[in-house]
């Protein structure tokens, strides 16, 4: 199983696409670790460097609706990876996204509105850090001045895949 939880990377935003995860140029890459330096290099939103600070230290990242619609890919996944961010925090995703997270034993975790509207409040007081607890179901956010914890579900399967480490170390211990 994958290591989950560290400093948070806010993306605020919906409907970032798989183009703006991993420009389709990169696609012809044949290692994953190819694509680490790419990871979200066409993103365009305010106050946001593609080169910043929170490359090698954004271990989780929080954002809105429909994250990684688009072009459906394992790249996209792959480089969050790469990168060690193993878990991404929205209200929805576009399906093949999600399930590229679970199959590479990564965490697509679905918050409501609310909730995510509610961590992106806690940006505003600085660096914001996040234990994960995949036994039980437990996101912990610590920030200056305080935390909160957050319960979220995963299916039956996608809580093997991540147990698993993804689809194929999966694959391999039951068939």
């Amino acid at each position: 199983m994958k290591k989950f939880g560290g400093k948070v990377l806010f993306l605020d935003r919906s409907d970032i696409n798989t183009d703006e995860i991993i420009p389709a140029k990169y696609l012809t890459e044949v290692k994953k670790e190819a694509l680490k330096p790419y990871l979200l290099e066409d993103l365009k939103l305010e106050s946001f460097d593609p080169n910043g600070a929170w490359r090698g230290e954004a271990k989780v990242v929080v954002t809105r609706a429909n994250f990684g619609c688009g072009s459906s890919r394992e790249h996209a996944p792959w480089a969050f990876e790469v990168n060690d961010i193993t878990c991404v925090i929205a209200e929805s995703y576009a399906r093949i996204f999600r399930q590229n997270m679970f199959n590479g034993g990564m965490l697509a975790i679905e918050l409501s509105a609310n909730e995510i509207e509610e961590l992106f409040s806690l940006s505003k007081k600085g660096d914001v850090n996040c234990s994960i607890d995949i036994e039980k179901k437990k996101l912990a956010f610590t920030f200056a001045g305080g935390s909160k914890s957050i319960a979220f579900t995963l299916s039956q399967f996608d809580d093997a895949l991540v147990k698993s480490g993804g689809w194929v170390e999966f694959a391999d211990a039951r068939y």
